[in-house]
């Protein structure tokens, strides 16, 4: 007997996981908070937040909570919480969002602290994840069990999944990335060159897994695809609102006009601060996520970030 999927949140990122698991031939349901707008999906089978993509005839969309056997949360960052008291008790939870919340300072595992969770993350773009291009995902839970159960539910023949006992270092590494994106991005704006670009990639793996060692998680854990391999994509991808946000501030381009223009949610502005107050915490030196958050807070310019960076102490690599 196949496992029925709830997939919450009818964002790109969650219809597309659903796109992606009905076509699969999977038992999924899409949920909407806004009734209207289930009901609109329902009818159109158009999402307009992924153009060009028709949800599948089997895949049922509703304005009510469903009960399923695992529920795929994507919602963003800013919505989670309020989300999480609408989910049934029962269904294996599957974490999908990126980023911290910014009051408490915690990551997506870190809010359910009395219920097991999973945590799917990698270098996926919704759009080709919906039009089933084929891609790889970390499906990391600290349960070997359920880990298994999971990888075996949501494997599909374009996504392949890649197991990870190390829940923080997935969830971290999924954060993490999308504030180095926006570095990557004011790089390549500024017209600094792909010179600076690699090595502003290649010194934010270190910097993020030296947090994950510090939090608990493992640094090796960023070495793979919920950290590398998600930080090459969202620092190249011109599809990364992250990295495209940080070519528009590369390019002069103030924040607030830059963040109205747009729809979606670009989820490294609110996480660079919280990002670094955790960092702090844990006595972790994270050099280029401050760079970043001065640079969004306007305590500093390009000119002045690139020279604190290039300016820090000699050492090893």
């Amino acid at each position: 007997m196949s496992e029925r999927i709830a997939v919450i949140g009818a964002g790109a990122w969650g219809t597309s996981l659903a796109v992606l698991l009905a076509h699969a031939g999977k038992e999924v349901t899409l949920w909407a908070r806004d009734p209207d707008r289930a009901a609109a999906l329902h009818g159109t089978r158009l999402n307009d937040r992924l153009p060009g993509i028709t949800l599948p005839a089997n895949l049922a969309v509703t304005g009510d909570m469903p009960a399923a056997d695992i529920l795929l949360l994507a919602v963003p960052m800013r919505g989670l919480r309020a989300v999480t008291s609408l989910l049934p008790q029962h269904g294996a939870l599957v974490l999908c969002a990126k980023g911290l919340e910014p009051d408490t300072l915690l990551l997506p595992p870190e809010m359910f602290p009395n219920r097991g969770v999973a945590v799917l993350t990698g270098p996926n773009f919704a759009h080709e994840i919906a039009a089933l291009l084929p891609a790889a995902s970390v499906l990391a839970a600290t349960d070997a069990s359920l880990r298994a159960r999971l990888m075996a539910a949501l494997q599909t023949p374009t996504l392949r999944l890649y197991g990870s006992a190390d829940v923080t270092g997935a969830a971290l590494g999924g954060a993490a990335k999308n504030v180095i994106a926006i570095a990557a991005g004011v790089v390549i704006g500024a017209g600094l060159g792909e010179n600076a670009r690699a090595a502003l990639i290649t010194r934010g793996i270190a910097e993020i897994g030296r947090l994950a060692a510090a939090l608990g998680g493992k640094a090796e854990t960023i070495a793979g695809l919920s950290g590398m391999g998600d930080l090459l994509l969202t620092c190249t991808g011109a599809s990364s609102r992250n990295y495209s946000l940080g070519i528009a501030m590369g390019q002069g381009g103030r924040l607030e006009d830059i963040l109205a223009a747009r729809t979606g949610v670009t989820e490294g502005v609110a996480t660079a601060p919280a990002l670094l107050a955790r960092a702090a915490a844990a006595a972790a030196d994270m050099p280029i996520t401050q760079a970043v958050t001065k640079l969004l807070a306007r305590e500093t310019n390009i000119p002045e970030a690139i020279g604190q960076l290039m300016g820090r102490a000699l050492k090893d690599e």
